[in-house]
């Protein structure tokens, strides 16, 4: 879903000066996604219902900010039709996770919806066509095995919570789509851009999903969902936007795991859950593979 790329780690361009600070926009990005979970508890609609007011109050500052980006200007029919299908994609994940979270424990919900992250890692193992090595090996097995410390304390198997599982696991294969694709429609148009209408395409779907679920859709309190639009959907999707095409998919797929653990810490702060010490020392090793990850590595090994 985009362009072969010569490392494994980083694009051409991503060797530049100004891409120092793509890096700390894409953690960026994944710290204020990370809070979306927390922020969805206070809202006082249906968690579909929360989608569309993420997405809808969200547009028409993307439409402004695409405006002064394009001149005015419509992105190709092509452009159009990467960005809109990035919009399905995402609608449906959001879906997905949300009915997921019902039909099961949020541990697993959380988990099987950060299966992205490897996705990802592995889609740009197979791009690149080079096995990690170094420091590159080192950053995946301590992020993966960070994860599984820091999420799988609280996971359950369980016949009772497949459906939901399976739900969590098609919204994170989702998810992988919409980066992938916003991705590859950002080597034509602007972060902005691809925000606006990728939004614009996923608030039908969200919409009509929360109406067949019978979700109030009306808030009485409109500050979650605009916290939620600014910080989730403005900050978060905009950083993490504007950096894609600034990195491959492995890099993008480790910074994702960003979120399950300042989740975990915002949850322990703000709600009062425990944390162990094993999945405190989950979440330093994720921390560890984000450095480990920006070092330079030996020559990657050919597939």
């Amino acid at each position: 879903m985009t362009a072969k790329i010569e490392s494994i780690d980083e694009l051409p361009e991503s060797r530049s000066r100004a891409n120092r600070w793509a890096f700390a926009a894409l953690v960026g990005g994944n710290l204020a996604l990370s809070l979306t979970a927390m922020v969805v508890r206070f809202a006082d609609t249906g968690p579909m219902a929360v989608g569309v007011w993420r997405l809808t109050l969200a547009l028409p500052v993307l439409l402004i900010l695409m405006r002064r980006e394009t001149g005015g200007k419509l992105p190709s029919a092509r452009a159009l039709w990467i960005a809109t299908g990035a919009g399905v994609f995402f609608g449906l994940d959001l879906a997905a996770w949300h009915i997921g979270i019902l039909q099961t424990k949020v541990a697993n919900a959380t988990l099987f919806g950060n299966s992205a992250s490897l996705l990802l890692v592995i889609w740009g193992i197979m791009l690149s066509r080079t096995l990690p090595r170094g420091w590159q090996a080192l950053a995946i097995l301590l992020a993966f095995a960070g994860s599984a410390l820091l999420m799988g304390q609280s996971y359950e198997a369980s016949s009772a919570y497949l459906v939901g599982d399976l739900l969590s696991l098609l919204a994170g294969a989702l998810y992988t789509g919409y980066v992938l694709m916003m991705q590859r429609v950002r080597g034509e148009v602007g972060p902005w851009s691809a925000l606006a209408i990728s939004s614009a395409a996923g608030i039908p779907i969200l919409l009509a999903a929360a109406l067949a679920m019978n979700e109030a859709i009306v808030p009485h309190n409109w500050t979650p969902l605009i916290v939620l639009a600014l910080m989730s959907q403005l900050v978060g999707q905009g950083l993490l936007i504007w950096a894609l095409p600034r990195f491959s998919p492995l890099v993008i797929g480790l910074t994702l795991l960003v979120q399950p653990v300042v989740a975990a810490v915002a949850g322990w702060l703000i709600f009062h859950e425990t944390l162990s010490a094993i999945e405190i020392f989950g979440g330093a090793m994720v921390a560890a593979a984000l450095v480990l990850i920006r070092l330079p590595s030996r020559a990657a090994r050919p597939i």
